[in-house]
């Protein structure tokens, strides 16, 4: 038996090594407008493909087309699992044209990667990836949209600041949460037209932030609740990203939340 000093190093991933075609996409391959070029080196067994919302699972190994191995959830012996539409465009695109337990080629060029300067340890240019695709897995069911949306009823209690709210469930604690205090929330977000555009509840994960670090009338409104409390909140567009936000992609005006504090820290 022999015993590891405590100097030493944890093995390395085994390199995987590179196909024969990595330098450029054979002539069999197909290609889409886009100039993603992939070959399918084993059929899948599933009919339906992933759709941008839905969550995927995955085998995968990169190459440079140099032949050089940068990543591999095959190497590390565990799959991994993302969102089609939180990854590079090649991904977003070739996991699309798959089935489940179909493997595929993907010769990705590199405005479809991480471009020709990417950010710091990310590889440039062209980039080849063998993808075995394990699982899909759709978004949770939208919530409903509040039957009060466009506006804050009259039982809705209401603050100087002009933040609107109603209690849908009381809490269990007696604590509210301090502007420099962490809360952990699960959330949906419309505008009052009814549009959805932000919800922890559909991604299935709760999110965690500095009371102090969101809009007004989030510092304001979570600083009323208790935790175990779920509330509804219209936010006047003062308190929120504005009526014309400068953030890109940031909803305008009266936003309308529903809340749940989960903890406090």
């Amino acid at each position: 038996m022999v015993t590891a000093s405590p100097e030493a190093k944890p093995a390395e991933p085994p390199s995987i090594p590179a196909p024969p075609d990595v330098a450029a996409a054979p002539a069999d391959a197909s290609k889409t407008a886009s100039g993603l070029a992939s070959k399918v080196l084993a059929p899948g067994t599933g009919k339906d493909h992933p759709a941008k919302e839905d969550t995927v699972k995955v085998h995968y190994t990169g190459w440079t087309t140099d032949g050089k191995m940068f990543d591999s959830s095959v190497a590390r012996g565990e799959p991994t699992s993302f969102p089609v539409n939180r990854v590079i465009p090649g991904w977003t695109e070739g996991l699309q044209l798959m089935v489940v337990g179909e493997k595929r080629r993907f010769w990705i060029p590199g405005k479809l990667a991480y471009g020709d300067k990417p950010r710091m340890g990310a590889p440039a240019g062209d980039l080849v990836f063998d993808v075995e695709l394990l699982g899909i897995t759709p978004p949770p069911k939208a919530p409903d949209v509040p039957a009060d949306v466009k506006a804050a009823p009259a039982s809705a209690k209401k603050t100087p600041s002009g933040l609107a709210y109603r209690v849908l469930t009381p809490g269990k604690g007696t604590q509210h949460p301090k502007p420099t205090d962490t809360v952990t929330v699960h959330y949906s977000g419309w505008t009052t037209d009814g549009k959805l555009f932000d919800s922890s509840v559909m991604r299935g994960d709760a999110t965690s932030f500095r009371l102090d670090q969101v809009i007004p009338g989030w510092t304001e409104g979570v600083g009323l609740m208790t935790v175990g409390q779920k509330t509804r909140f219209w936010i006047p567009g003062k308190l929120a990203y504005g009526d014309k936000p400068t953030r890109p992609g940031a909803p305008a005006g009266t936003l309308v939340f529903d809340v749940e504090l989960l903890s406090i820290k």
